[in-house]
This record gives structure tokens, C-alpha cells and sequence, in this order.
């Protein structure tokens, strides 16, 4: 039997750029349950329509802990940045993947549900578009549209939302490098005999 995957969502369509801001509900499953049903539909659709076979996306996903404040708007204006980053468009409104023309400029998109975070910008949809705007603006000038924001992340929010997450799961706040630890040599006691 075939399990309804309910989920929210932030989107970019490029099969090398393909990230998601997903909020799983007690309704819809695990998160890895939604992510397994997402490439396996849509790894069909793909390879029925260009010829191709195999999976979608290249490597695992990756999910990180966001507290449900500016934070959470911060991750979905990463999302919508990313073909900035990647150097495919200069302004994200002219990716037409995005899910930032329906942010932004209230460009109809069914496959979005509004995030309560970015309704609570404005009681008036024209003022809540531009804030929204400004904000993820705000994002492309004061932290170079959000490089390296969210590498080897695990959890992301204020400083007391990630001890509580640190605390509350027993985890990192960031994924450690694999392998050997750069200038591991310069230390005598790692060089060879």
C-alpha cells in the first residue's frame, strides 16, 4: 500500500541543484520515507522522459535541525539562492525553478505551501512580498547570498536553539571532516619514525 508523503516545501529544480526546505508533518512519515518517495517518483519521471536510468540524485540527502523562526526564512532564501551561487542566474527571480517568484512576487505555485515564518512578515500580501524581497536581499549583500552557510551544518538557529538541539539529541553542531586533520604532520608525535 502506497503511503500519502505530506510534506512543506521550498523548491529548485536542476538535477545538480535540487535542494528542498522540507517540514515533515505526524501525518506524513519519516523524513526518510518522503525523501525515498520523492526520488523514486521522480527518478521515473526523468528517466521515462529523457532516456536515462539509475537514480536522480547523485549522493544522500542531507537534513539539519532549523529552529521555526528567521532561521527557517534564512534556509528557504538559501534554497532559492542557490542558482545565484552556482552562477546560473544573477538574481533569483530569474531561475523559473525557483520557488522565489511565488515568495517574492506571488507567482501561483501548487506545489508550495506558505510557511507560517514568512506569513508572520505581513498581515498584507504586497507588503509581505516585499519584505521578503528585502529579506532575501538582505541575504545576497550581507552574507555573499549565504556561501558556506549551511556546510557540514546539523542544526541551525540562535545560539540557544542549537545548545538546546546540542543537549536535547546528543549531536555536533557541524559534520566533522573525514580523514586526517590538515597540518596533522607539523605535530611530532603524528610524523613517522
Amino acid at each position: 500500500m502506497e503511503k500519502k508523503l505530506k510534506h512543506k516545501a521550498s523548491k529548485v529544480k536542476d538535477k545538480d541543484l535540487t535542494p528542498f526546505t522540507i517540514e515533515p508533518l505526524e501525518e506524513g512519515g519519516a523524513l526518510s520515507e518522503i525523501m525515498k518517495g520523492i526520488n523514486l517518483v521522480y527518478a521515473r519521471h526523468y528517466n521515462r522522459k529523457y532516456g536515462h536510468t539509475g537514480h536522480f540524485w547523485q549522493d544522500r540527502y542531507k537534513s539539519i535541525i532549523i529552529s521555526k523562526d528567521n532561521y527557517l526564512l534564512a534556509c528557504g532564501s538559501y534554497v532559492e539562492l542557490n542558482p545565484v551561487r552556482a552562477r546560473i542566474v544573477e538574481d533569483p527571480k530569474d531561475y523559473r525553478w525557483s520557488s522565489y517568484r511565488a515568495y517574492a512576487y506571488g507567482k501561483r505555485d501548487v506545489l508550495l505551501d506558505k510557511d507560517p515564518v514568512y506569513l508572520q512578515l505581513s498581515e498584507e500580501e504586497g507588503e509581505r512580498r516585499k519584505k521578503y524581497r528585502e529579506f532575501v536581499r538582505g541575504m545576497l549583500k550581507e552574507k555573499g547570498a549565504m556561501k558556506g552557510e549551511m556546510d557540514r551544518r546539523i542544526v541551525y538557529g540562535s545560539e540557544d536553539f542549537v545548545k538546546d538541539m546540542l543537549v536535547t539529541y546528543h549531536i555536533s553542531e557541524k559534520i566533522k571532516r573525514m580523514g586526517r586533520q590538515r597540518g596533522w604532520r607539523k605535530n611530532k608525535e603524528n610524523r613517522p619514525l
